[in-house]
């Protein structure tokens, strides 16, 4: 799958010229069953650039878990245009899109959503495995991502023999392991005690100094305080995005 980068001209894309990591364009999100119609996402509105760390917030059902669907490419707009490092993802199969999620886009969960039996080095080396990157290769990326989030230490370790802020440490590891675009966070601290989040939003603040585009999902105000930019929902629709 090739990437296109650049900005839209009057025919086309221009390659090479600056472009927005995420660009969504009038993006629509309507669910239907039978004759009930709900709209999730109105007209949405967003550019991400290169670098960026973007909060977005709002209250319960405002459309922040279905907006973060749709940038992991986990669902696709009603209608709309969403563009990731200006690729149009409409425009991909699902193969392609399974491309897309794997290698463009770092994923952080709530839950962590780590394998059980398998120790911290195992889980932060599963990306790779799915890329079909060789033994050696992803043994070395995943130990380099787990000394990345301070967890060297930790690599034999599985889930069950470490703290909740080590174990979202090891899924911040496996969502960088891929080099990824772009790095979003569903409420990272979540499940996690005052230290633990302390350490967590450091280990962000750290990435976004080191370069890193990361779009944080959050109903927190003490991680949306974190970002450069805070994007509120409201209704579906973006209603503030200073």
């Amino acid at each position: 799958m090739s990437v296109s980068i650049g900005v839209e001209g009057a025919s086309g894309w221009v390659p090479g010229a600056a472009q927005p990591v995420i660009e969504l364009r009038d993006v629509w999100k309507t669910y239907r069953s039978g004759s009930l119609e709900v709209s999730a996402l109105r007209g949405i509105d967003l550019s991400v650039a290169r670098g960026e760390l973007v909060a977005i917030v709002g209250a319960s059902g405002s459309g922040k878990s279905t907006l973060l669907h749709l940038l992991a490419c986990l669902d696709v707009p009603t209608s709309g245009q969403y563009r990731i490092d200006g690729e149009d993802v409409a425009v991909l199969d699902e193969e392609e899109l399974a491309v897309v999620r794997n290698r463009r886009i770092g994923l952080v969960f709530q839950a962590f959503n780590l394998l059980p039996t398998l120790d911290a080095l195992r889980n932060v080396e599963l990306p790779l495995v799915y890329a079909g990157v060789e033994r050696a290769e992803r043994r070395a990326r995943a130990s380099e991502a787990l000394t990345s989030v301070g967890l060297a230490d930790r690599a034999h370790h599985r889930p069950g023999e470490l703290s909740g802020g080590q174990q979202q440490r090891v899924a911040i590891a496996r969502a960088l392991v891929t080099e990824p675009a772009i790095l979003l966070a569903d409420e990272p601290t979540g499940n996690l005690d005052s230290v633990a989040t302390g350490e967590v939003l450091e280990l962000f603040r750290a990435l976004h100094e080191a370069g890193r585009t990361i779009v944080l999902v959050t109903h927190e105000a003490e991680v949306a305080a974190l970002a450069s930019r805070t994007v509120r929902l409201r209704d579906g629709q973006v209603v503030d995005a200073a």
